[in-house]
């Protein structure tokens, strides 16, 4: 082994640690923020976004048992209005929580 071989591999060695110890952040992900309380503001928007998706599974589940009860209740050739625009919001909310889980 030659002084150069060691020195190369020292600087590579060096050069590795210092990167493993940089934060690690994905392409086109802004760092982090800290409220002047230390809470992160990216756990803030995910508490956040979690109690809406829940207010929203909640809607859902009053809305699909309406939706139940109008489909027993209409005759098998008529659909509501009512029905249809039932069916149209709680696919709408079902998105929109999928959406929020994915991020």
């Amino acid at each position: 082994m030659t002084f150069g071989y060691i020195v190369r591999v020292g600087v590579a060695a060096l050069a590795l640690a210092c990167l493993s110890a940089a934060p690690q952040q994905t392409p086109g992900q802004e760092p982090d923020v800290k409220f002047p309380d230390g809470k992160s503001q990216r756990e803030e928007i995910l508490k956040q976004e979690h109690q809406k998706s829940l207010r929203d599974v909640k809607e859902i589940l009053e809305m699909a048992g309406q939706l139940q009860a109008n489909l027993e209740k209409d005759d098998y050739l008529v659909l509501s209005v009512s029905s249809l625009k039932k069916a149209e919001r709680i696919e709408k909310l079902a998105r929109q929580i999928r959406a929020r889980i994915q991020r």
